[in-house]
């Protein structure tokens, strides 16, 4: 069944690659974006000009949207950004959860992170939080648990994957190892494309166990 999809956070690092595989699963995708940053949206989606920080400028498009998908956030996340986790990535999800509850979407997916987590604590606390609007919201929701996510720019974790793998054959850092272990691109596309595909009664959770 096709699927009219609002999308924040279309031009980022995920959102580029996820939007031609909406598109050829017959999925609409209208995508918000920052005026003069049309020209950095994939082929195919309508451009929506208005600021992920700010309902006013969005909410009024959200319809006929049944589902939005939320990837907005911090590019390079590292414990020095803590600040802009609460300034950009909280205060995205919170007008995206209002403005998509206000147009009666069925389904909303978000972009969250593995948790919980030895470190990063400010960014794990903000996509908790997130987390916590929209259960509160009552809109069935998908959220996405990827803790690294490999792809072009972003390869360095290669170099430490033996670490986790000696992690996982410890029993005290097994499940730790585990629910860290970075996942692909490709994998977190394909999981919010089929979250886009089948979406859930109340909430679902897509652990990195599942992304591999």
């Amino acid at each position: 069944m096709p699927h009219d999809v609002f999308l924040a956070g279309a031009t980022g690092y995920i959102g580029r690659h996820l939007i031609p595989e909406l598109l050829a699963r017959g999925h609409t995708v209208r995508a918000l974006v920052r005026a003069g940053s049309e020209g950095r949206l994939a082929a195919g989606a309508v451009a929506v000009r208005g600021n992920a920080l700010d309902r006013s400028t969005f909410a009024s498009q959200v319809a006929p949207s049944d589902t939005f998908i939320q990837l907005v956030g911090v590019a390079h996340p590292s414990p020095a950004k803590a600040q802009q986790f609460r300034d950009v990535d909280l205060v995205s999800v919170r007008q995206s959860v209002a403005a998509a509850r206000d147009a009666g979407v069925a389904h909303f997916i978000y972009l969250s992170v593995a948790q919980p987590a030895p470190v990063m604590q400010a960014y794990v606390a903000v996509r908790a939080e997130g987390e916590r609007l929209l259960r509160e919201s009552g809109m069935p929701a998908t959220f996405v648990r990827p803790w690294y996510v490999l792809g072009p720019g972003h390869r360095w974790p290669y170099l430490i994957l033996p670490l986790y793998w000696l992690a996982m054959l410890v029993p005290g850092s097994r499940e730790t190892a585990r629910r860290l272990y970075p996942v692909t691109l490709k994998s977190v596309v394909r999981a919010i494309v089929d979250a886009v595909d089948n979406p859930p009664q109340s909430v679902r959770i897509i652990e990195a166990g599942e992304l591999r």
